[in-house]
C-alpha cells in the first residue's frame, strides 16, 4: 500500500464522522506533530463522551472494525486521514476539535507545530497561537526552548543541569550536543546567574546560534530559528519548543509515555519526569550517534552510518536522520543507516515519496518498509540478519542503493 497524496480533509467533515462514530481509532506516526494531534483529538474526543483508543505507530493504516472509525494521523493512508503534509498535523487537528466543539489544548497544538519543524503563528497555527496568547497560556521571551527550567548549573527541580538539558536538546545541533561536560565547558564564560534576566537569555541563544551554524550546512541557520526565543508556557514544560522536543523523542523511545503525557491535561510528577528522563536519554544518543557517524555526499542525499554507535536503531535513527538533514547535510535527503540492525531512516527537506521509496527498496530485500512524504525507514528480513553480519549488510546495502535510485 502506498502513502496517499490527498488533501487534509475539511475540519467540520471529519468532525461529522468523529461525532457520529460509536468507537474511534487514533493511529499516529512516530513524530512529535503526530502526537500533539493525537493529544488534541483525543482529549476532544472524551469531552465529547466518545469512546477511543489511541497508540503510536511507524506505519499507521486504517484499523476500523465494524462501524468504528479509524483515523491516522500524520499519514495519509486510510479513509479518515490527517496528513500532516501540506501543514503540521497538529493545526488540523485542533480545527476538528473546535468543530466538535471543543476549546482545545493550544500550547499541545503549538507544540506539535514546533515538532514539525515550523514556527507558531505560521503554517495554519494561527489559531492556535492566538488562543493561547488570549488565554495568556504563552509569552514569547528571549533564550533558548529547552523543556526544563534554565536557570541553574546544579539541576533544577527537575534535577536536570542546564548544560545537560542543552546537550540534550535535538532542537539544535552544535559541538557539545551529546556532551554535558563540553557544554558546561562552553556556557561557563557567559557566567550566568541562577536567575537568569533577559540580557542573560539573549547571551545564551546567542552562543548556541554561532555554534548550530559554524562549519554546518546552510539549512543549519533556519533550523536554528525554532529553538530560539522560545514561547515560555504555563504547559507541563518551560517552553514550547521544549515540549515539542519532548514528544519527539516520546513518539520514537517511549510511545506509551508519549500518548499518556498528549492525553493529560495536567501530567503528574512521575510522568512528567518519566518523560524528561526518556528525552534526555534519546537526545544524548542520537547526538552521540551523529558525532560517531561516518557520512558520506551521493548525489542529492548523504548517507550517515551509525556502525558500532550503542543505540536502539528504531529509535535514535529517525532523529539522527533529522539531525544530519538539518544541520550535517548540503543535500536535501539525509539517510542514517546502522548496517548491524539491518535498518535505516531517512527524512528530507520537501515530501518527496521516502515512505514510498523505502517500501520499495524494503521489497528489493524482502523487508518492511515505512513511512510519509519526508520521513521514511526500513528494516531488513529477520532472515537476512539472522544468517549472518555479512548478509544482513548485504541486503542493507542493496536497499540503500535501490533507496538512493528512488530518491
Amino acid at each position: 500500500m502506498t502513502e496517499a497524496t490527498s488533501a487534509t480533509p475539511a475540519p467540520d467533515a471529519l468532525a461529522s464522522v468523529l461525532a457520529d462514530a460509536p468507537f474511534v481509532r487514533l493511529v499516529a506516526t512516530d513524530d512529535g506533530d503526530a502526537l500533539a494531534a493525537t493529544g488534541v483529538l483525543a482529549r476532544a474526543l472524551r469531552a465529547t463522551g466518545t469512546p477511543f483508543q489511541a497508540r503510536v505507530a511507524s506505519d499507521p493504516t486504517d484499523e476500523a472494525v465494524d462501524d468504528e472509525v479509524a483515523v491516522t494521523v500524520g499519514s495519509g493512508r486510510g479513509p479518515h486521514a490527517i496528513p500532516g503534509s501540506e501543514r503540521p498535523a497538529s493545526t488540523a487537528a485542533f480545527a476538528v476539535a473546535r468543530s466538535l466543539g471543543v476549546d482545545p489544548d493550544p500550547v499541545v497544538a503549538l507544540a506539535g507545530v514546533v515538532a514539525a519543524g515550523s514556527v507558531p503563528g505560521t503554517d495554519g497555527s494561527g489559531d492556535a497561537l492566538d488562543a493561547a496568547k488570549r488565554g495568556d497560556r504563552v509569552a514569547r521571551r528571549p533564550g533558548v526552548g529547552l523543556p526544563v527550567a534554565d536557570g541553574t548549573d546544579t539541576g533544577d527541580e527537575d534535577g536536570i543541569p542546564r548544560a545537560e538539558s542543552l546537550a540534550a536538546s535535538t532542537l539544535v545541533s552544535t559541538r557539545y550536543s551529546g556532551d554535558p561536560d563540553a557544554a558546561a565547558r562552553a556556557i561557563a564564560p557567559l557566567e550566568l546567574p541562577a536567575d537568569p534576566n533577559a540580557d542573560d537569555r539573549r547571551r545564551l541563544a546567542s552562543l548556541v546560534a554561532v555554534d548550530a551554524v559554524d562549519d554546518a550546512s546552510e539549512r543549519a541557520a533556519a533550523a536554528v530559528e525554532r529553538a530560539l526565543r522560545p514561547y515560555a508556557t504555563d504547559g507541563p514544560f518551560e517552553t514550547v519548543g521544549g515540549y515539542a522536543d519532548v514528544l519527539d523523542a516520546l513518539a520514537r523511545e517511549a510511545p506509551g509515555t508519549g500518548i499518556a503525557l498528549a492525553l493529560a491535561a495536567d501530567p503528574d510528577g512521575d510522568l512528567r519526569a518519566a518523560a524528561l528522563d526518556a528525552w534526555r536519554r534519546h537526545g544524548l544518543a542520537a547526538h552521540r550517534a551523529v558525532d560517531a557517524a561516518t557520512v558520506g555526499r551521493y548525489d542529492g542525499c548523504v548517507v550517515a552510518r551509525v556502525d558500532g554507535s550503542p543505540v536502539d536503531a528504531s529509535s535514535v535513527l529517525p532523529t539522527v536522520a533529522r539531525l544530519v538533514r538539518d544541520f550535517r547535510s548540503p543535500e536535501p535527503v539525509a539517510v542514517a543507516v546502522d548496517e548491524a540492525a539491518g535498518r535505516l531512516a531517512a527524512a528530507s527537506v520537501e515530501p518527496v515519496g521516502l515512505g514510498d521509496a523505502c517500501r520499495t527498496a524494503a521489497a528489493a530485500v524482502d523487508g518492511d518498509g515505512w513511512g510519509t512524504g519526508a520521513r521514511g525507514g526500513l528494516a531488513v528480513s529477520d532472515e537476512r540478519t539472522d544468517a549472518g553480519a555479512s548478509a544482513g549488510a548485504t541486503a542493507l546495502t542493496t536497499a540503500l542503493a535501490a533507496l538512493r535510485e528512488a530518491v
